[in-house]
């Protein structure tokens, strides 16, 4: 009998790879879908998250962070300013360099996408680990440290 703990080597649909793949999927899809109802997708979600605890994220620096390229950053960024959610100046030290904070537009959707991301996260949690949420964020961490 086949398992996820002991699949046969021929069976590539019930690894561990195939497992996380498709949770990532399955949450991305979910989130998208509900975000939608605030305005905003995935990653751009993830670039005004960043931008709260971090305000003033270089471009490259937001790219790295929400996985994605500078060239798919730059398209996230441009409609995130047009939608009036960010704004973009000049570094104070090296002008050639833009930075980017949230307006008070931003921190509304963000504030309301925050609560979309925290019911997907419990479903998650609860799916998983309902006694003890802390054991799949740190199971998830080792699984990525291992990786050389």
């Amino acid at each position: 009998m086949s398992s996820l703990v002991d699949p046969p080597i021929d069976d590539t649909y019930r690894s561990l790879g195939y497992a996380l793949k498709r949770a990532q999927q399955a949450l991305r899809g979910h989130l998208d879908t509900e975000l939608r109802t605030v305005g905003l997708t995935t990653p751009q979600y993830s670039v005004l998250a960043g931008l709260e605890v971090s305000a003033g994220l270089s471009n490259a620096e937001l790219a790295r962070r929400a996985f994605v390229t500078p060239q798919t950053m730059q398209a996230i960024i441009v409609t995130l300013e047009r939608a009036g959610l960010i704004k973009r100046m000049a570094h104070p030290v090296n002008g050639r360099v833009l930075t980017t904070e949230l307006t008070a537009d931003g921190q509304s959707a963000l504030l309301a996408a925050h609560e979309i991301v925290a019911r997907a996260e419990g479903l998650a949690r609860e799916a998983v680990a309902p006694d003890d949420p802390k054991i799949i964020y740190a199971a998830l961490l080792r699984i990525a440290e291992a990786m050389p």
